[in-house]
């Protein structure tokens, strides 16, 4: 088998194509997708959809109405088939039971549980196994999976809107209301909300919920909220904020215990994004968005703590405000949604932290 036979890779991006769907709602697990193909035909697929549930290769296995077939397909999984017992049975175990023959993987699996075991169960047990197709593409899927685990801290988004001169707020002055200043059109504010439905947890610093009051909600589209994390110092937070008042849940940072229904961790701020991107490795958290102001975002530049960047830049004019961060990066894409302009920048850090 070659990896760079066209029929692979047409049966290998559908695998992707499948494990896309699962964004947001498989964590901490990564996303996968599964196809069996017979005689050049697809007679089956599945995909992981939740966290708990079927892996996508039990997904295609059970889903073949004919299972007589099953010694004569071929597998298709973007990522590794899993070697141990989680919350589900192996993989692995499953396919060598079913005896499939011949079984193409998009990218091996970075988890200490895994890394390869998987692949070499199927060898062992006389399955012909081809890896690397697609395997770039395989890899940025489950770019969040990879990150927690090869760096051992979550995937980490920077997002903010500017204006077309370079401001992602007005000065206090300016302001009479404490709720945000959008800057971005009605269809950008729905991608973010998209974007937070997609990822574990968001973080803002407490100076953006003193001025904004946010909910940090996926208000706008259907999907989970992610976990809240406000960085907060000086325990300035005030009571009636949004984000402890409300039932979603809140982590907040600080050096200061107080009392609240929401979690408080607290940290001695020497090197507080250290100490945050280590507590959520812990807690096994796997992305996070930043929306908080400058300061905060230019914080986990600074650190060297980002992965991407997703930013909007709107038509309006500030003529003065609170500066845009400073960020160095290589772009990814650029786009129009209505009015704004939306760059995709990707961290250009060979640091492996």
């Amino acid at each position: 088998m070659n990896k760079k036979d066209p029929i692979h890779i047409k049966f290998m991006q559908r695998c992707l194509d499948l494990a896309k769907l699962g964004l947001g709602q498989t964590y901490p697990n990564p996303l996968v997708g599964s196809v069996l193909v017979y005689k050049g035909k697809i007679v089956s697929e599945g995909w992981h959809q939740k966290k708990g549930e079927a892996h996508a290769e039990v997904h295609a296995i059970q889903n073949l109405k004919d299972k007589s077939l099953l010694n004569m397909c071929t597998l298709y999984v973007n990522l590794e088939p899993c070697n141990h017992h989680g919350a589900t049975p192996p993989c692995s175990d499953l396919i060598v039971s079913s005896k499939i023959p011949r079984v193409v993987v998009g990218c091996s699996d970075p988890f200490k549980l895994v890394n390869g075991a998987g692949i070499e169960k199927l060898k062992n047990a006389g399955c012909e196994v081809l890896v690397g197709v697609l395997e770039q593409e395989a890899q940025e899927i489950n770019k969040r999976f990879f990150t927690f685990h090869l760096k051992k801290r979550p995937y980490i988004i920077l997002k903010w809107a500017q204006s077309t001169d370079g401001f992602i707020a007005p000065l206090k002055k300016n302001r009479s209301l404490k709720e945000p200043v959008w800057l971005s059109n009605e269809s950008s504010q729905t991608y973010s909300h998209l974007w937070r439905a997609q990822e574990q947890s968001i973080l803002v610093g407490v100076q953006t919920v003193i001025d904004d009051n946010p909910s940090l909600t996926t208000r706008k589209v259907q999907g989970n909220s992610p976990l809240r994390i406000v960085l907060d110092p000086q325990g300035r937070i005030p009571e009636d904020s949004n984000v402890l008042s409300d039932e979603f849940d809140t982590l907040i940072f600080s050096t200061k215990k107080r009392a609240t229904t929401k979690e408080v961790v607290i940290s001695d701020f020497k090197k507080p994004l250290d100490q945050l991107c280590t507590f959520l490795h812990q807690k096994n958290i796997q992305s996070l968005i930043v929306e908080g102001g400058s300061k905060t975002l230019q914080g986990f530049i600074d650190s060297e703590l980002w992965d991407e960047a997703r930013i909007f830049t709107s038509p309006k004019v500030l003529s003065e405000g609170i500066r845009k961060p400073i960020l160095k990066g290589k772009q990814k894409s650029s786009s129009r949604i209505e009015g704004d302009r939306l760059e995709i920048v990707l961290s250009n850090l060979e640091k492996e932290r």
